[in-house]
C-alpha cells in the first residue's frame, strides 16, 4: 500500500471525527468480549472523540467558525492554538488506525502484485446447505473491501438516459444513442429497475440505462436520515457518500455467536445486527430506506453489497421507488393487510431496527423523520407501489400464519395474489423457471420440486400431504439453473481473479444425483462482466382450455385482493435470494402443522411480466440462456482457481 492510500485512510478517519463534540455511547446487547478489530476501532474512536470534545470545549468559537467557513468535503485544519496533547493524540490515533488498515489489507490480499486490481472484496454468497450430509459453515466469511476507490462510482462521467418504469418495475426500452444526462436527484415515482454501472461494460452493449450509487443516494445534502442493510460492508468507503451530520442505521451480519447487538460505529452511525441461531447462516439483505429533507422516502431493494467492488467491477441489480408523504397521517391499523409497507415494517422489526431507532432518537436525533417503524405506513403514501415484497427471515417458523409470511411459501402467496396460480389438471398451465444467481446450493429432487410447487402458486399444504417417499422419488421439475461456466468467467474482463464472489463447490457438482443437465450459462447483456445479481424469470404455457384453476385453499388470501394480470406471460423476482435452500427455506412437518427452516435473512421484489418483451427487459442475463454442453462445459468453481486458493 503506497503513501497515497495511507493518506486516504487518514483523511477518511479525520472526516469521520470532524465537528463531533460528544463521545458516543457504545451499546452492546451481546456480551462480546472478543478483542477483535472492531473492538480496537471502537476504543480508538472513543479516545479520539474525547480529544475532539476537549478541543471543542476549549475553543468553541473557533470550532464553529471553522465549521461554517470550511466545505464539508475537506478536513478542517487544526487551530494553531490547539493544545499539543490533543493534536498529538488525534495524530497518533490516525496513524495507528491507518496502520491497522494497512495490516488488514495485507492480510486480505489474495492475488499476485501484478493482478491489476483490488481483490479485497467480500465473498458474501458462499451459500451452502446441510442437506445430503453436507455441513453448512457457521456463517459465511465476511471480508471488507478496501477504501481504495472511495469515488470509484464516478470513474466515468458517461451520460446515461433516464427512463420511466413500466408496470412491475422494468425500465422502458432505450434504442437510440445515450444523450440524456441523468440528474442525481431524479425522482422515480413509478419505480425503476436497472442494472448497476460497471467500469468494464460502459457503455452497455444493450444500450440500457444503469444506476450508479451516487444516483441511488441522490445529493448528500438532501438526505436527512437513512436505514441500510448489507452483508459485506466497508464503513470507510460508504461513509464518504454521506454528509457527516446525517444519522444512519446500518443492518449488518452478526458476529460468530449470532446474537443481536447494537453499537455506535461512527459519529451518527449505529450498527444493528439480528439474531442468527447458533451463528449459522447470514444476514444477506441489501436494502436502503433514504429519507430526504423534502419529506420524500426512497425505498431501494438491491443485490449489491455496500463495498466498492460491487459498485465498480461486478454487475448488480437495483429496484427503487420514491414514496411521497401523505397529505395527512392515517391512523395506525394493527390489522393492516399484508401489503408492501406492512411486510417492510415486519422486516425492519425482524432485523433489529427498532432498538437502533429508539437509541438514535434518545441520544442525539430527536427530530428524525421516522420515530417508530409503524409510521412508515401511517405517514407515507404507498398506493403507487405495484411490486410485491418477498422476505426470508432466518429461523424456525411453525404453523401456517408464520410459514406463509416468509421464504418460498411467501413467494407462493404472492403468485396467488397476482392471479397467476398454475392450477392442476386439464386446466393447468406449465411453468418454466430460470433461476440466476451467484451461488449454488445443495439441490435434491425433493427441494427443487418443493420450490417449483410454490413457484406455481400451489398450496404448500398439498405438497406436504404427499407421501415423503413419493416426494423424494419425483423427477426434477423444469428448472433452469443459470450460473456462469468456467469459460465465461475466464473470458470476462477480469478473468478468474474477478470470480471471487461466485460460488460452486466441486463436491456439489460431482454429487451423484446433482441436476447437472439443468444448468445454463449466465451471461450479462451489458458486456463481458460477471453478475452478482439474483433473479428468477418464470414463464407460463397453457396445456388446455376451458377448465378452471383448482387446488387447496388452506392458505388465507383474504389479506390481499387478487389482481388478475391480463395478458401475462409470467412473473419475475429480483433481490438478495440466491437459488438455494438456505435462502428460500425447507419445508417439513405436515399439511396441518407445517415447519419452515430458513438459514438466511433475504429480501426481494416480485412483479408480473406482461409479455415476452417485458420479460426480456426485466432479465439481466441473455435469454434464452445457453444450456451447458455435456462433457464440455463445467461451472465456475472458485476453489479450483489458483487466484483464490487463500480463500478456501
Amino acid at each position: 500500500m503506497d503513501h497515497g492510500e495511507d493518506d486516504d485512510i487518514a483523511r477518511a478517519i479525520a472526516l469521520s471525527l470532524r465537528d463531533v463534540a460528544t463521545k458516543p455511547d457504545v451499546i452492546d446487547l451481546a456480551d462480546d468480549s472478543d478483542e477483535d478489530e472492531d473492538a480496537i476501532f471502537q476504543a480508538q474512536l472513543q479516545q479520539a472523540l474525547e480529544f475532539s470534545k476537549a478541543e471543542t470545549s476549549a475553543h468553541p468559537g473557533a470550532s464553529r467558525a471553522t465549521s461554517r467557513s470550511t466545505p464539508q468535503s475537506q478536513p478542517q485544519p487544526q487551530p494553531q492554538s490547539q493544545p499539543q496533547s490533543s493534536t498529538s493524540g488525534l495524530s497518533s490515533f490516525l496513524s495507528e488506525r491507518a496502520q491497522l488498515e494497512k495490516e488488514r489489507r495485507e492480510r486480505q490480499k489474495r492475488l499476485r502484485p501484478d493482478s491489476g486490481f483490488d481483490t479485497s472484496f467480500g465473498g458474501d454468497d458462499d451459500d451452502d446447505n446441510d442437506e445430503s450430509g453436507l455441513r453448512e459453515p457457521p456463517a459465511k466469511r465476511q471480508h471488507i473491501s478496501s477504501s481504495h476507490g472511495v469515488r470509484a462510482n464516478n470513474w466515468r462521467d458517461n451520460p446515461i438516459p433516464s427512463s420511466s418504469c413500466s408496470q412491475g418495475g422494468a425500465s422502458s426500452s432505450q434504442n437510440g444513442p445515450q444523450t440524456n444526462i441523468p440528474t442525481i436527484d431524479q425522482a422515480f415515482w413509478n419505480g425503476e429497475l436497472r442494472q448497476t454501472a460497471t467500469q468494464h461494460a460502459e457503455p452497455r452493449k444493450d444500450g440500457r440505462p444503469t444506476f450508479r450509487l451516487t444516483e441511488i443516494l441522490g445529493k448528500k445534502t438532501d438526505l436527512s436520515f437513512a436505514i441500510m442493510s448489507s452483508y459485506s460492508l466497508d464503513f470507510t468507503w460508504i461513509y464518504e457518500f454521506f454528509d457527516r451530520s446525517v444519522p444512519v442505521i446500518m443492518v449488518a451480519q452478526p458476529d460468530a455467536s449470532g446474537r443481536p447487538s447494537l453499537k455506535n460505529v461512527l459519529p451518527n452511525w449505529i450498527k444493528t445486527t439480528p439474531l442468527l441461531r447458533g451463528g449459522r447462516g447470514c444476514m444477506h439483505m441489501k436494502f436502503m430506506l433514504l429519507f430526504y429533507k423534502t419529506g420524500r422516502l426512497r425505498v431501494v431493494v438491491s443485490t449489491a453489497n455496500l463495498i466498492a467492488y460491487d459498485y465498480r467491477d461486478m454487475e448488480n441489480t437495483v429496484w427503487l421507488q420514491d414514496i411521497p408523504l401523505r397529505s395527512k397521517p392515517m391512523p395506525h391499523d394493527p390489522k393492516a393487510p399484508s401489503d408492501f409497507p406492512t411486510v417492510l415494517q415486519w422486516v425492519l422489526h425482524s432485523v433489529n431496527v427498532q432498538p437502533a431507532l429508539k437509541t438514535m432518537i434518545n441520544d442525539n436525533h430527536p427530530d428524525l423523520p421516522l420515530k417508530a417503524i409503524e409510521e412508515l405506513r401511517m405517514l407515507w403514501d404507498w398506493s403507487n407501489v405495484k411490486v410485491h415484497l418477498v422476505p426470508s427471515i432466518a429461523g424456525r417458523h411453525e404453523g401456517w400464519p408464520s410459514v406463509i409470511k416468509t421464504g418460498h411459501p411467501k413467494l407462493m402467496q404472492v403468485v396467488r395474489n397476482m392471479g397467476m396460480r398454475t392450477g392442476k389438471g386439464r386446466g393447468s398451465k406449465n411453468i418454466s423457471i430460470e433461476c440466476q444467481g451467484s451461488s449454488l446450493g445443495i439441490y435434491t429432487t425433493q427441494w427443487l420440486n418443493e420450490f417449483h410447487w410454490s413457484a406455481r402458486g400451489e398450496s404448500s399444504e398439498d405438497w406436504l400431504d404427499e407421501a415423503k417417499k413419493k416426494r423424494e422419488k419425483l423427477p426434477y421439475p423444469p428448472v433452469k439453473i443459470v450460473y456462469p461456466t468456467k469459460a465465461t468467467v475466464q473470458q470476462s474482463k477480469l478473468g478468474e481473479p474477478g470470480g471471487g464472489t461466485i460460488f460452486c463447490r466441486r463436491r456439489q457438482w460431482a454429487a451423484k444425483n446433482f441436476p447437472r443437465d439443468h444448468f445454463y450459462d449466465s451471461r450479462s447483456k451489458g458486456g463481458p462482466v460477471l453478475m452478482h445479481s439474483k433473479m428468477i424469470i418464470a414463464t407460463y404455457k397453457e396445456t388446455s382450455k376451458g377448465k378452471q384453476v383448482q387446488g387447496s385453499d388452506t392458505e388465507d388470501d383474504s389479506d390481499n385482493d387478487i389482481e388478475v394480470i391480463e395478458p401475462a406471460v409470467g412473473w419475475a423476482y429480483v433481490g438478495s435470494h440466491n437459488f438455494t435452500p438456505s435462502a428460500w427455506g425447507t419445508l417439513s412437518g405436515s399439511g396441518f402443522n407445517p415447519i419452515l427452516n430458513i438459514s438466511n435473512y433475504e429480501l426481494g421484489i416480485m412483479f408480473p411480466l406482461k409479455n415476452e418483451e417485458h420479460a426480456e427487459l426485466a432479465s439481466c442475463f441473455q435469454r434464452p440462456p445457453r444450456k451447458y454442453a455435456a462433457g464440455k462445459d463445467e461451472p465456475w468453481i472458485q476453489e479450483e482457481s489458483v487466484y483464490h486458493q487463500d480463500e478456501n
